[in-house]
């Protein structure tokens, strides 16, 4: 999986490392248990600073996107199941809902994008909204 960035964003690059590996994980790209790149390669690799990598590592750990050990690097966390959705997926969704609101979106527009976006990722294909 190429991993990029963009480092004049308004977007922090450790909130892109970690966006990046989540995408990757969701589209299957990324597989359970397969090894990421040691924070100082991919850092070296990127161009970025180590502790920047080492961030991102650290909030993709807490969250159970990756699971780390002190003799190897990173890797891929087994999936959740159960599909209850967090309290910070829940608060980020109702941000995303805000701001759809915020710009004049109805509910149906919101659900769709969402719908879209969801089988875009998963790599299915989507014919509910227009």
């Amino acid at each position: 999986m190429l991993i990029k960035v963009d480092i004049y964003a308004e977007k922090p690059i450790y909130e892109q490392l970690r966006d990046n590996i989540i995408l990757g994980i969701a589209s299957g790209q990324l597989a359970e248990g397969e090894s990421l790149p040691s924070a100082r390669n991919l850092a070296a690799d990127l161009g970025v600073n180590f502790h920047t990598v080492n961030k991102a590592y650290d909030i993709l750990r807490g969250a159970g996107y990756i699971l780390m050990n002190r003799r190897t690097t990173a890797i891929v966390a087994p999936k959740k199941t159960g599909g209850n959705l967090s309290a910070i997926l829940v608060e980020k969704l109702a941000m995303c809902a805000a701001e759809a609101i915020c710009d004049g979106l109805d509910e149906n527009a919101f659900a769709c994008a969402c719908a879209k976006n969801y089988r875009k990722i998963k790599g299915g294909i989507f014919n509910g909204c227009v």
